[in-house]
């Protein structure tokens, strides 16, 4: 038995919106076995003690929308290469966001079984990983990352691009049973153009609405949910009502979107920081000029989408969705989303909404009795302000994932 005893903490009450100060929290085989003024008394006399000396205990946070192998923000010319190089620059990636403070993340295409074992095993070091493995993408859809003279479809699926295409009712169904086979936590759907594939528009649709019905079947046949790209209202509503999860980034979203996702209860997924990131440092990072010119087309939107959906009470996740050398503004999201949203709403969107959304409510996103040990120690009053988040080196004093301390600064 491994005990760890928090004392003198200011615990974080994400669902109250409050803070508890002067708790005690008693982490016992990697969750959280009390958390009392007196919890301590609760420990052995083998039990690690931290003095939180007042600083905020608070859930380690989730980011519902990442691509932990997109080392280069081109996914044509991830997809080429070596999927033992992709791993090992994923590395640094995942300890990056660890020590950013994020202990659980949902991969949105790329990352599979492997990396996710290698994490569990403790042979990396980063968040707990949900993944999906390819996104599936019709033919010319955003997971297609053809030109339009390539023809060539025939490259191996255990390479690290982000999408595998299949048209077709029959060819879904294939598709969404292969990636359960392989351990996917949740699929992923392209139901709209983006802005990282060469030969789709931003305001198309894709997949026909039986081709989404019979991938959101496969899903709830596997008890998984579905996450589905999207951009405009007409693609987030055919979406919702074929039966996906959430909707990730929706930029162009309208009345009759929102309307949608409250009526279904169902998520969205802004992730504003990369549009930002890509804005100001796409094009030195690798991306391709052509697409380059596409984020312009959804940047500004983004602010509006996310006040629109927050004013109507829409259910939020946080999300990132940064690329190869601009992961490193994974945290940027929460000064982003302050321009129109409270402190405590973002932080609601990196916990427990997220939780809800990945369907792990029981286990994190809370500290409180019975949970996964995920916890942060965090400097400054992050209730009431996001700048504690803009650097994290110095305001994250502690990371620890189940019970197991992965950061530790003074």
């Amino acid at each position: 038995m491994t005990e760890t005893i928090f004392r003198n903490a200011r615990v974080l009450d994400v669902e109250a919106g409050r803070y508890v100060d002067g708790q005690s929290v008693l982490v016992r085989d990697g969750r959280i076995a009390a958390v009392a003024a007196d919890a301590h008394r609760q420990a052995g006399s083998g039990a690690e003690t931290i003095d939180v000396a007042g600083r905020v205990l608070m859930p380690g946070l989730c980011d519902g929308h990442v691509h932990v192998t997109a080392i280069v923000p081109d996914f044509g010319l991830l997809g080429r290469l070596s999927p033992a190089y992709v791993t090992v620059r994923s590395a640094e990636i995942l300890a990056g966001m660890t020590r950013r403070g994020f202990t659980t993340v949902r991969d949105a295409g790329g990352a599979d079984w492997g990396l996710a074992r290698a994490i569990a095993e403790g042979a990396l070091t980063g968040p707990r990983l949900l993944f999906c493995g390819h996104a599936l993408s019709q033919t010319g859809g955003h997971g297609d990352m053809r030109g339009p003279g390539e023809n060539n479809l025939d490259r191996c699926l255990c390479c690290s691009g982000l999408g595998r295409v299949c048209d077709g009712v029959p060819e879904m169904r294939r598709a969404c049973r292969d990636e359960i086979r392989k351990g996917a936590t949740h699929l992923k759907l392209m139901v709209s153009g983006g802005v990282a594939s060469p030969t789709d528009r931003i305001d198309s649709t894709q997949f026909a609405m039986e081709e989404l019905i019979a991938a959101c079947e496969e899903a709830d046949a596997a008890n998984i949910p579905v996450m589905a790209h999207a951009y405009t209202g007409r693609a987030i509503v055919r979406a919702l009502e074929a039966g996906v999860s959430s909707i990730e980034h929706g930029n162009l979203l309208d009345e009759a979107a929102v309307a949608t996702l409250l009526r279904l209860d169902r998520w969205l997924v802004p992730t504003l920081a990369t549009y930002h990131a890509l804005a100001a440092e796409g094009l030195e990072a690798g991306m391709p000029a052509d697409l380059h010119k596409k984020v312009y087309d959804v940047l500004d939107a983004g602010t509006e989408a996310l006040r629109l959906a927050a004013r109507s009470g829409v259910k939020l996740v946080y999300g990132s969705d940064l690329l190869g050398t601009m992961q490193r503004h994974q945290l940027s999201e929460f000064a982003i989303r302050g321009a129109v949203q409270e402190p405590i709403d973002i932080l609601r969107a990196a916990t427990v909404e997220a939780a809800a959304l990945f369907r792990m409510s029981d286990r994190i996103g809370r500290v409180k009795e019975g949970m996964l040990a995920d916890l942060l120690i965090v400097d400054g009053d992050v209730l009431h302000s996001v700048e504690p988040w803009s650097r994290p080196e110095e305001t994250i004093r502690l990371v620890m994932k189940e019970g197991q301390v992965q950061v530790a600064r003074g």
